[in-house]
């Protein structure tokens, strides 16, 4: 089966950095799982209201400079799910289109700390 991400999740994508992005349509080229991009860029005033909501736990989110996206798998209603147990085949999907394209990635779900299921980012150390 071929998915395709929708006009939202693309415009979704708008402001990430391209390598990410690289990252993104390569993973739903080859993924048997759909997903949707929740959230790509985000401003420093929405990275606030998270982090007061407890969604998010600091105000350097790799999202304020387009360096992470928020990515979920289609649950059975048809909508983003938040059920850890669908993130991980995903995530599988996620690490080797990275590898294909040749770019490294972190996933939320690593953490060892605040686990976040749909974060993907560039790392710190290869994107500054």
């Amino acid at each position: 089966m071929t998915f395709k991400l929708s006009a939202l999740s693309l415009a979704h994508l708008k402001g990430v950095h391209p390598d990410l992005v690289k990252v993104v349509m390569r993973a739903i080229e080859i993924t048997p799982v759909d997903f949707v991009v929740g959230e790509g860029l985000r401003s420093k005033e929405q990275q606030a209201r998270n982090v007061a909501k407890g969604v998010s736990t600091t105000m350097r989110s790799r999202h304020l400079d387009g360096h992470a996206v928020d990515i979920q798998p289609i649950g059975p209603d048809g909508k983003g799910s938040w059920d850890w147990k669908l993130y991980y085949p995903l995530a599988k999907i996620i690490k080797q289109a990275a590898l294909d394209v040749k770019i490294p990635v972190e996933w939320g779900g690593d953490w060892k700390t605040f686990k976040d299921g749909p974060h993907w980012q560039l790392p710190w150390a290869k994107y500054p």
